[in-house]
C-alpha cells in the first residue's frame, strides 16, 4: 500500500492541531491501531539532517485513537512560533507492537508566516 498524500498548513505562533484517519481495503475501513505507536519529521528537503519538528505517540505531539484509526497530531502555539515559515517535507509512520514500519501519509507542510508577535 502506498503512503497517501496529505499536504498541511500550519499557522507560525498558533496552536496546531490535524486529524488523520488511516483506512484500507474495499470498500475503505479504518485501522485497529491496537498496540501502535506513531511518529512524524518536518524537514526542509528529504534528504535534509535538520528536524524541523519531531512528533511522536503517546505523549510528544501525536495521539492515537485506536478504534477510528485517527491519529491527532499537535503543537504549541510556542513550538509552532519556532518554526520558520516557509516549506517543508515530512511523512507520518506507524508502529506495530510487532516492530512493522508503514507510512501512512506523506506530503507538503507550508508554514505560514505569523504577522502578530
Amino acid at each position: 500500500m502506498a503512503a497517501a498524500t496529505v499536504n498541511l498548513t500550519i499557522e507560525q505562533g498558533a496552536t496546531w492541531s490535524q486529524s488523520i484517519q488511516w483506512k484500507t481495503g474495499s470498500p475503505a475501513t479504518a485501522v485497529n491501531l491496537t498496540g501502535y505507536t506513531a511518529r512524524m519529521q518536518l524537514r526542509p528537503v528529504v534528504t535534509s539532517g535538520t528536524v524541523a519538528l519531531s512528533l511522536t505517540s503517546p505523549s510528544s505531539g501525536i495521539a492515537i485513537t485506536t478504534a477510528t484509526g485517527t491519529f491527532t497530531l499537535s503543537a504549541t502555539a510556542t513550538t509552532t512560533a519556532a518554526l520558520t515559515a516557509g516549506r517543508y517535507v515530512y511523512d507520518l509512520e506507524a508502529v506495530s507492537s510487532g516492530g512493522q514500519v508503514t507510512r501512512v501519509c506523506e506530503g507538503v507542510v507550508t508554514v505560514s508566516a505569523e504577522v502578530t508577535r
